[in-house]
């Protein structure tokens, strides 16, 4: 791009284009809307509407039902899509995740709940393990080790089931090595091939996670494998996550995603240079808790500070971010 010459003071004072808020809305480079978000939920199974996790305030677990009136209100909100994450009660866990291919279990019944309430809302479903395991880790584990081949085929069997029962994203979170491409496969051999894959490209072993795994009741590993890098990128490495994308962009991925998301706005800005690939990143449960509770003590201005950081993912060049504060900051942009 030609940049135009910088003439110098004081014929170009850059301060003409932002003295009113009629010019600095003309000129601004990057918008973001209601459109641009996905909005992150936990279901869980019991009876109460809501239960308050103590680490994401104003983010609690949602009943089947209340996560239906959820896509009737992002429906109203101009939001075009939720992401579950299910809340599974420790006796329903094992250390092969069984209930996670279980087509009548909580996630495929959230699933239909929503799309009977508010059809025209997308639902998109996270492909893992993890919430599903006595263990907390992502796969299948033989001798201490994450097998990669085994967690793809029970992968598979709950991608499967999320799709019949009406998931329109599945959003596989686990970072095995092929199991895109044994989705892809899996999809089209039963006829779901206009159901969509956005893949956690480029997912990092993150500190910034551990709100998140309160809320789905997975804060403590019980292998022994504290830490889940041998599968998860490492947070020092840029190159590693263009390899990454570019893998599953051929394996059949329509989208990909950056996760963390603010810490790793680079790594956003280089996918989204090097591919032509609808790309994304999550705002995760580390992020919302910083800037809640910062916001709780009065230190930031919550809605400004949810504004400018969902604004920076856009200035980056997502084309759209899942956060839990979508809701929260669709009506703020009504306002």
């Amino acid at each position: 791009m030609t940049r135009a010459p910088i003439a110098p003071y004081p014929a170009l004072r850059l301060r003409r284009l932002r003295q009113a808020d009629w010019v600095r809305r003309l000129v601004r480079e990057t918008t973001l809307a209601p459109a641009d978000l996905i909005w992150s939920i936990v279901v869980h199974d019991g009876p109460e509407p809501e239960v308050p996790v103590a680490s994401m305030p104003g983010a609690p677990r949602l009943s089947v039902g209340r996560a239906a009136e959820a896509a009737r209100e992002a429906r109203k909100l101009g939001i075009p899509a939720v992401a579950v994450f299910p809340y599974v009660d420790g006796e329903k866990k094992d250390d092969r995740g069984s209930a996670a291919y279980d087509p009548d279990g909580l996630v495929c019944r959230a699933v239909k709940a929503m799309k009977d309430a508010a059809p025209e809302v997308g639902i998109m479903c996270d492909v893992a393990l993890d919430p599903f395991t006595t263990h907390g880790h992502d796969g299948m584990i033989e001798n201490g080790r994450v097998l990669n081949d085994a967690t793809i085929e029970r992968l598979v069997e709950q991608g499967l089931i999320q799709a019949a029962a009406g998931c329109d994203i599945l959003a596989p979170s686990d970072m095995m090595d092929g199991r895109v491409a044994a989705l892809r496969t899996a999809l089209e051999r039963e006829s779901l091939q206009d159901v969509m894959i956005m893949a956690y490209a480029a997912k990092y072993a993150s500190a910034f996670y551990g709100p998140y795994r309160d809320a789905i009741g997975s804060s403590k590993l019980a292998s022994g494998l504290f830490d889940k890098k041998t599968y998860q990128m490492d947070p020092a490495n840029t190159e590693e996550a263009l390899r990454e994308v570019a893998l599953d962009i051929a394996e059949g991925a329509d989208m990909v995603m950056v996760k963390p998301g603010m810490p790793y706005l680079d790594i956003v800005r280089r996918v989204v240079e090097a591919f032509a690939c609808p790309t994304f990143a999550f705002q995760v449960s580390g992020e919302y808790a910083m800037l809640t509770a910062a916001a709780q003590n009065g230190w930031l201005d919550e809605d400004r500070a949810i504004l400018e950081s969902l604004q920076a993912f856009k200035r980056a060049g997502c084309a759209g971010i899942i956060t839990y504060f979508a809701p929260r900051a669709a009506r703020i942009m009504q306002g």
